[in-house]
């Protein structure tokens, strides 16, 4: 799309510093794997008493949150989702997510 439209209703500024914010937030960079401080839980809240592995403190694109998600879960071999920073795994796979996030370079892991 080109720039100008989404500036339709701007009122001219006689500024030269001034920048046009479109209201989106800008996608944060991803951290190299070594920098990433990641924590993996168990939950049953909101899912009707069944368990998940969720994945936590993911800094980076969304895109690249959803690379992730789609690599632990096809390696595992269950469904889940990567959503709102964090990766859902379905089943207690605690142990399997944190051995293959360790060997993908994500040092700074834990389990809690």
């Amino acid at each position: 799309m080109a720039d100008w439209k989404e500036r339709l209703g701007v009122v001219y500024s006689t500024n030269p510093d001034f920048k046009y914010d479109n209201g989106e937030p800008e996608q944060a960079s991803t951290l190299a794997p070594d920098k990433q401080i990641l924590r993996v839980w168990r939950d049953t809240h909101g899912r009707a008493g069944k368990v998940a592995t969720i994945v936590r403190g993911f800094v980076g694109s969304d895109d690249d949150l959803a690379a992730l998600g789609k690599r632990l879960k096809q390696r595992i071999g269950v469904g889940g989702s990567a959503k709102d920073g964090e990766i859902i795994i379905q089943g207690d796979h605690r142990d399997r997510v944190t051995e293959l996030l360790l060997a993908d370079g994500y040092t700074k892991t834990k389990k809690v």
